[in-house]
């Protein structure tokens, strides 16, 4: 599924925040427009073909790197990157484990 239609899934559970950091899999006027609705900033770097370009931090947007890095910490674990558990509880558990073995250490 593309990232701009699972977006909008995603937003309706949104938290209140003021700036949403997201990557240009993102860039559709329908969710920045949603993004906007719930009163929060988005901070999404514009695809090469738009025409019109809105406006776009790359300071903000550098600390998405963090982000992106956990991640990717996360996914070395075998059993988080290929969904071994069928249940989201025993999901968030081993996430949860993984995460304390990678920053406790």
């Amino acid at each position: 599924m593309a990232d701009c239609t699972a977006g909008a899934l995603l937003l309706e559970r949104l938290p209140a925040c003021s700036i949403l950091l997201a990557d240009k899999g993102y860039d559709s006027d329908a969710i920045r427009r949603q993004i906007e609705a719930a009163g929060t900033a988005p901070n999404i770097p514009p695809k090469a073909n738009r025409r019109w370009k809105p406006c776009f931090s790359p300071v903000l947007y550098r600390g998405r790197n963090a982000i992106e890095r956990m991640f990717g910490r996360l996914k070395d674990f075998r059993r988080i990157a290929t969904r071994y558990d069928r249940l989201a509880s025993n999901y968030l558990a081993a996430i949860c484990i993984a995460a304390i073995v990678s920053y406790w250490l």
